[in-house]
């Protein structure tokens, strides 16, 4: 397997540790520096912990609706998705022992890991239509729910509150149950709306952790602040691409399954699609929306759904074209990021990065097609995790083009966009960041437009 790697270094590296860690070192001597008025960067040792609990958290969430869909349908890779989200658990130790000791590790390991085994309890419970197994599942989830609200409680030494912590847990166990529910009922879109919230929130979670963390302990993150402007910029960025990459997992392997939740999948594409369309409209006006629309989608999601098609009738023309296409995709959007960004995110990386990206997700795609589970499975969250990478260096690239845009103490002056799938808590940071997101795909859309008229 060959992917470019520039990007997904950084944040696999990042990935599992925490600072205070050896192997935390490769963030370079940029986590070192304090934020400064005139120094913005999303780099800090408290933006890394909080992109460090996205990751892992958002995953975790992830894993889990996809692991009950695939034991509920009896799926070949079901075994694999279950592997997958026991690993996710075990991966969340050594970021809790770099701030809690390993004996804190520990307690945290064995609340976590042993609450995944209620997912496969339900699942059981509700192909059976046996109530009391339901019931049973759910007291097994509330206790979780006491034990891990008490842990944090007492971890962080009331930063974050046993009620505090109580209430988003039981909110995310009820996501988790009714996306699976809904899919179980048939009821695919609603799930997939269901699917958009819940995983928004996991970032609210992330954040109320890392805010409590850096809260308790200010010296061990340099002082800096897990909800800064520039944090909450990359906390979005990581939190848009990486659902790009869950839904076009969802998407891909529901079309070559011929599922029932295809159609589903594709219109939680589009509703992805769109919040992106409405912030650039709210900034840049219908032109740039449009501009920005026909490059992300037609090269790039109608793409991937002609892969679908391809391997659906063993097309290779289809095929080959849909890659070129990718590859096309992967060229502009990388030039877009690149001039948006007055190349401080030099467009070659850009290109690069995107490239990545749709390398990761065509080989996650035919691994699953040619009956390789295990293999589709690892390269998924290989693939989840390198867009967290990108989030970071583009995130980087705009906090550096606009440092007055993220210097915290500033007044917020983004519209409200009405972008959905995100939780009223964490709307108004989220607007501001694909706002300014949206600022840089619509301006450097006018470029190539021009180089276009040009040629």
């Amino acid at each position: 397997m060959k992917h470019t790697k520039k990007f997904a270094a950084s944040a696999m590296a990042a990935a599992l540790v925490l600072p205070g860690t050896a192997a935390f070192a490769s963030g370079g001597a940029d986590d070192m520096k304090q934020e400064a008025p005139k120094n913005v960067t999303v780099k800090t040792k408290a933006a890394d912990l909080r992109a460090t609990l996205d990751q892992l958290l958002s995953e975790h969430f992830v894993l889990a609706v996809m692991d009950m869909k695939k034991q509920y349908d009896g799926s070949k890779d079901a075994e694999y998705y279950e592997a997958a989200l026991k690993q996710n658990a075990l991966d969340m130790t050594p970021a809790i022992a770099s701030v809690y000791g390993d004996e804190g590790a520990k307690q945290f390991e064995k609340i976590f890991v042993d609450h995944n085994k209620y997912t496969t309890d339900l699942v059981k419970a509700v192909k059976a239509d046996d109530q009391d197994g339901i019931n049973a599942s759910k007291k097994e989830t509330e206790e979780f729910v006491q034990d891990l609200s008490s842990f944090l409680d007492t971890a962080t030494e009331g930063k974050l509150p046993k009620a505090a912590a109580e209430e988003v847990l039981r909110a995310h166990e009820a996501d988790v149950y009714k996306t699976f529910q809904q899919y179980a009922a048939g009821d695919y879109e609603g799930s997939y709306n269901t699917f958009r919230e819940g995983y928004s929130r996991m970032y609210d979670i992330s954040k109320a952790l890392s805010v409590a963390i850096t809260t308790q302990m200010p010296e061990k993150f340099d002082n800096t602040k897990a909800d800064s402007k520039a944090a909450d910029l990359r906390s979005t960025l990581n939190s848009l691409a990486a659902e790009h990459v869950a839904l076009a997992n969802l998407s891909m392997t529901a079309g070559v399954d011929k599922a029932k939740d295809y159609d589903a999948a594709n219109w939680a594409e589009d509703m992805h699609t769109a919040d992106f369309k409405a912030a650039i409209k709210s900034i840049y006006g219908q032109a740039g929306a449009d501009q920005f629309e026909q490059v992300w989608t037609k090269n790039h999601i109608e793409a991937q759904a002609n892969l679908v098609t391809a391997a659906i009738n063993d097309d290779k023309k289809l095929m080959g074209d849909a890659q070129d296409m990718l590859k096309m995709f992967s060229n502009d959007f990388g030039a877009f990021l690149g001039a948006a960004t007055e190349e401080n995110l030099p467009t070659k990386a850009a290109q690069e990065a995107v490239s990545g990206h749709e390398t990761y997700v065509q080989d996650t795609f035919m691994q699953y097609v040619e009956g390789d589970y295990k293999g589709s499975t690892d390269t998924f969250r290989e693939s989840y995790a390198y867009m967290y990478g990108v989030g970071e260096n583009l995130g980087e690239a705009i906090v550096k083009q606009s440092p007055e845009k993220f210097m915290d103490g500033t007044p917020g002056s983004m519209p409200n966009t009405g972008n959905g799938g995100m939780s009223d808590n964490n709307t108004a940071a989220t607007t501001g960041a694909i706002a300014v997101f949206g600022l840089a795909l619509g301006a450097v859309g006018l470029v190539l437009a021009r180089k276009r008229q040009n040629a």
